[in-house]
């Protein structure tokens, strides 16, 4: 096993044995890298096109294919290259490839992109093979491939450089392959349940939706401070109030300045939507109907393995209100607790660790995160949270102090929030006129009353269920992948030191 130190001086040497075979080339084929190359297959649709052909079959056919050179053998005898959607093997020999075809083999390395036209034929060994009769340098690497190509092992390296990554690793290709699949379903599902996609701004002059710290840019032609989006739900409840649709949702990236960990990442998806004249019991059911499809796209079944548990989409999913759930954990009963005060002794006398200011709901949900949270493995929906930590939703009928809000859990992550939303048009203002003065205690200064939403909940918008989906942790439990960053294409990286 080499150390360090050996291993950047081999890679600095095989680096400068490339620069010279560049310069070589230039010299005797010009262009090493063409702007164009036809081809004419691919090489999955080779492997379909001659999956039938027996071993030790030439069968006169000439094709055109690309791809990178993940091995050579025998001197260039044999080499293996991979476009996006398969291998094949190209055969170089004297007595089917011209010397000037043969004349480039040495010039060409490991990472290298070709294109090679030749006859289609099946070896003894029963390998695809295509004889080389003409070999085109598309575009020559300068850095060589990592070691062990089959895969890189440094897991950092993974994600600052994934173009590696995928390059060497078929698990990873297969799992962005199957996010990008994930996406489209949830668009065409959306897409047949009626609801109409739309875009909304991702700059924001005064940045609400959601609790978080923003990202803050700056408009130069207006002169004015603005926003990374933090939700795009005020702007869909606009969308509502306009008449344009009774159900909208937008697939959007969202931008939060806050902490990275396995399940948060700076800029992540969501899908979010609103249903006017539902409540929060349909927009459940879209929610089970909406995982069953998915799971059944990416996996032809409900049930799937995350890790080393058996996962089932298959509704109807277990339905548990908040205080239920705590009390069954627990044994406090808060909806017998009439006050702050003491729901705070309750659960100090529990001996949970509570903020003296802390009101009867941030005392239950604290709770339910601490003790409840991690126990939801199959998919859950979790109902009747606190009206204190929900502003935007209807309270319970009969319970003030709860609303109709539910989140989707599964594998002890929050995957969906939904609601019945809120269209009291003062009751809305209150509410957020509260949450402002809060953030101002907090010393949020920054953070401002949207008017202009507001303004159109005046104008009156039909009552409706409003949902949030976590796109990248549903991506996460879709493909087995233990980490937010395993599924982002290019996650949020430190700095590389020097």
């Amino acid at each position: 096993m080499t150390d360090t130190n050996t291993e950047t001086a081999l890679s600095s040497d095989a680096t400068q044995v490339r620069a010279q075979k560049l310069k070589l080339l230039r010299e005797q084929i010009g262009d090493v890298y063409p702007a164009h190359f036809h081809r004419t297959i691919s090489n999955a649709e080779l492997a379909e096109r001659y999956a039938g052909v027996e071993p030790d079959t030439e069968t006169g056919d000439i094709v055109t294919v690309a791809g990178r050179v993940y091995s050579s053998r025998n001197s260039g005898m044999f080499m293996d290259i991979r476009d996006a959607g398969g291998k094949v093997q190209i055969f170089s020999h004297k007595d089917t490839t011209p010397e000037e075809a043969r004349a480039l083999l040495p010039m060409i390395d490991i990472g290298d992109i070709i294109g090679v036209t030749g006859e289609v034929r099946r070896t003894k060994r029963g390998e695809l093979t295509v004889n080389a009769k003409e070999i085109t340098m598309l575009t020559k690497s300068l850095l060589p491939m990592p070691e062990k190509w089959h895969g890189l092992s440094d897991i950092e390296t993974r994600y600052r450089k994934r173009h590696l990554d995928i390059m060497t690793n078929e698990e990873s290709k297969l799992r962005f392959r199957q996010r990008s699949k994930i996406i489209s379903g949830i668009r065409r599902f959306m897409e047949d349940e009626n609801f109409l996609e739309v875009e909304t701004p991702m700059l924001h002059s005064v940045y609400g939706g959601a609790t978080a710290e923003p990202f803050k840019t700056h408009h130069n032609t207006l002169k004015l401070d603005m926003y990374l989006r933090i939700a795009p739900e005020l702007f869909l409840k606009r969308t509502l109030v306009s008449g344009l649709t009774d159900k909208v949702f937008e697939i959007n990236r969202n931008f939060r300045n806050e902490g990275v960990s396995t399940r948060h990442n700076p800029e992540f998806t969501m899908m979010e939507c609103y249903w006017a004249y539902a409540d929060y019991e349909d927009v459940m059911g879209l929610v089970e109907r909406l995982f069953a499809h998915l799971a059944m796209s990416i996996h032809g079944s409900t049930e799937f393995k995350f890790g080393d548990k058996e996962i089932s989409f298959k509704g109807p999913f277990r339905r548990v209100p908040m205080p239920e759930a705590v009390r069954e954990a627990t044994g406090i009963d808060f909806l017998a607790i009439k006050t702050d005060e003491g729901a705070r002794a309750a659960a100090k006398a529990a001996g949970f660790e509570v903020e003296k200011d802390w009101t009867w709901g941030e005392c239950l949900a604290f709770i339910f995160e601490e003790k409840v949270e991690g126990t939801l493995i199959q998919p859950a929906h979790v109902t009747h949270f606190p009206k204190d930590i929900s502003p935007f939703a209807k309270e319970v009928p009969g319970e003030p102090r709860l609303v109709e809000r539910f989140e989707t859990y599964c594998n002890a992550w929050e995957i969906g929030n939904a609601f019945s939303e809120l269209n009291d048009p003062e009751e809305q203002r209150r509410r957020m006129v509260e949450q402002l003065e809060q953030a101002h205690a907090r010393g949020e200064k920054e953070k401002q009353l949207d008017e202009e939403f507001l303004d159109a909940i005046d104008q009156g918008m039909p009552p409706a269920g409003g949902l949030g989906i976590g796109v990248d942790r549903l991506v996460m439990l879709l493909t087995d992948s233990p980490s937010i960053r395993d599924v982002i294409l290019f996650p949020a990286r430190r700095a590389k030191a020097d």
